[in-house]
């Protein structure tokens, strides 16, 4: 799948601040013409739509420019990582249709020349051993407002800590009693240029090296070269980095590194009623809040996936939304209307009724059954029609029927008419109801045979038309109607999810009925419901037995209203 803007040359593609940056480089040949970028994730969790966002920037960047496009998991703390992610995330990545091509990288592959380069900054006098404990580092590092203290380690011989750095290395120290520290400056004003660790000594067998390692590199350490190595010309991030961008530069500019990459930074986005942060996601997972990853009320690419978005209204929502430099807020119902116009024309429409209640028709034949042409999509005659019984007993929904009818209210209720999609004109005559509870089991109605859809005579207007499913012909399935999972956007620490969470963010309803020719969807198809929205076939919990269907969004967005 091409994820190019359709229609649009890639030299033409919409131009954002980090295309300027890169014009000017290529302007001024730093790169020799070159651009290159990459993601690189941890594998300690799954990608979700902010994710899809990053992506998409360096995928889209490396396409405008004919560029290359890295995959590099960034492995550099085995505590956390586990191949499942790593499986996860490029299983995610391919269904969406970014393509590294040949590109695949670890940045574990690169532990030797990363060791090698602590090596050189040892060397140079920039970096020391240091054995304060986790708390004095901290301590010893200050606050915004006051400078940080040296450690008392920080003047070290070259040769001590050459020596003291390898026997870090060969396991002959405890993990948590020493460190390897750049050798910055503690008095500056940007806490991140404060002697940062480079290196910390885990104990801890790794997914890919196994037990060759006991010491494993920070994150700001090994970005900048794993970049450099790859060749990367534009290591773009979220804003969040920002700060780092300082001591990512001098680390390159400390080793001579020639030609280095660029960081560059641009907003992270938000999402209303969604949770994107890695650290809550994976608490509602393990807290068992949702139904795991593929919890169709996460913004994961899994989840995503299950409820039944395409991977081309993801990504003509994320180019719709374009890049900003400060971190924005964007309406998950920009989302649902891009899934809604990538369908609308796309998928077939049948009949369900969620909310049964039976009809009875008393005028009709009891044994006739007539099969009534319905088209599959009327804005796309290229999906044909097909056939739909119809006959004396019926199920329509509950909601399209009101003994008396409020102000504006069209559909059906006692002595009134209403059309049948494209069946009859029928006329409510009687309700019969549950003599204990009142409850209306069963409306009794006439039909009007000259009004038959799209034939001669069928021309009478009634101002409702209501779906319908015929009782002796649909069958059973359970349908999952999803709302936000947060009512509200989360501020701060969360305290309990269970405070947090919509509690009507998911309604199962097991009475369902639908169209026969449905008995046949398989995992993962969709389509529209007439009136009632797009679904889509679960993919987790359908089986020979049993059809379950998602609701993907309703035909409008009833958010706002809703929540007014």
């Amino acid at each position: 799948m091409s994820l190019e803007i359709e229609n649009m040359d890639k030299n033409e593609m919409y131009t954002n601040f980090l295309h300027r940056i890169i014009d000017k480089d290529m302007e001024e040949g730093v790169y020799g013409g070159r651009v290159q970028t990459r993601f690189p994730p941890e594998p300690n969790g799954y990608l979700h739509i902010g994710s899809a966002y990053a992506i998409n920037i360096s995928h889209s960047i490396a396409q405008k420019y004919g560029g290359k496009f890295n995959l590099r998991f960034d492995d550099t703390n085995p505590a956390k990582e586990d191949i499942e992610y790593v499986d996860s995330i490029t299983e995610d990545m391919k269904w969406m249709g970014f393509d590294w091509e040949d590109r695949l990288f670890y940045g574990s592959d690169y532990f030797d020349r990363i060791y090698e380069y602590a090596i050189e900054l040892i060397k140079k006098g920039k970096a020391y051993v240091c054995e304060l404990t986790p708390d004095e580092v901290r301590e010893y590092r200050g606050t915004l407002t006051s400078p940080g203290i040296d450690s008392p380690y920080r003047n070290r011989s070259i040769e001590e800590n050459l020596e003291l750095f390898e026997k870090m290395r060969s396991g002959e120290f405890e993990a948590g009693s020493k460190v390897l520290r750049a050798k910055i400056d503690m008095g500056s004003p940007n806490i991140n240029m404060r002697d940062p660790v480079m290196y910390r000594i885990q104990f801890i067998s790794h997914y890919r090296t196994g037990d060759k390692w006991c010491i494993y590199p920070m994150y700001d350490f090994a970005h900048p070269l794993q970049d450099y190595i790859e060749g990367i010309t534009h290591s773009l991030c979220s804003n969040e980095f920002k700060n780092h961008r300082p001591l990512y530069e001098w680390f390159l500019n400390e080793l001579e590194l020639k030609k280095p990459p660029k960081q560059r930074e641009f907003g992270r986005m938000n999402i209303t009623g969604a949770v994107t942060s890695k650290r809550y996601l994976r608490q509602l997972v393990t807290g068992g809040f949702v139904d795991g990853w593929d919890d169709p009320r996460l913004p994961t690419l899994r989840g995503l996936r299950r409820r039944g978005f395409t991977p081309e209204s993801i990504l003509n929502f994320l180019n719709e939304i374009g890049v900003s430099k400060d971190s924005s807020t964007v309406d998950i119902a920009m989302l649902e209307h891009s899934l809604r116009e990538n369908l609308k024309e796309i998928v077939p429409c049948f009949m369900a009724v969620l909310k049964p209640i039976k009809l009875v028709i008393t005028n009709y034949p009891e044994d006739q059954v007539e099969m009534m042409e319905i088209q599959n999509n009327p804005g796309n005659s290229e999906l044909g029609s097909r056939n739909v019984a119809f006959t004396r007993e019926l199920y329509i929904e509950e909601e399209d029927f009101m003994e008396i009818p409020c102000k504006g209210y069209h559909r059906l209720s006692l002595g009134n008419e209403v059309r049948l999609k494209g069946a009859y004109i029928i006329k409510c005559e009687e309700v019969v109801k549950n003599n204990k509870t009142g409850e209306i089991v069963e409306i009794r109605c006439t039909y009007d045979p000259e009004t038959r859809s799209g034939l001669s005579g069928s021309a009478r207007k009634v101002k409702g038309t209501i779906h319908w499913v015929s009782s002796k012909h649909a069958f059973n399935a359970e349908v999952h109607l999803y709302e936000r999972l947060l009512p509200n956007d989360i501020e701060g620490e969360v305290g309990d999810w269970n405070e947090c969470i919509n509690p009507d963010s998911l309604l199962v309803l097991k009475n369902c009925f639908i169209e026969p020719e449905l008995r046949a969807a398989k995992s993962g198809d969709r389509f529209q419901f007439i009136r009632l929205g797009y679904f889509c076939v679960d993919s987790k919990y359908t089986s020979s037995e049993k059809l379950v269907l998602n609701r993907i969004v309703p035909l409008k967005d009833t958010w706002k209203k809703n929540n007014k």
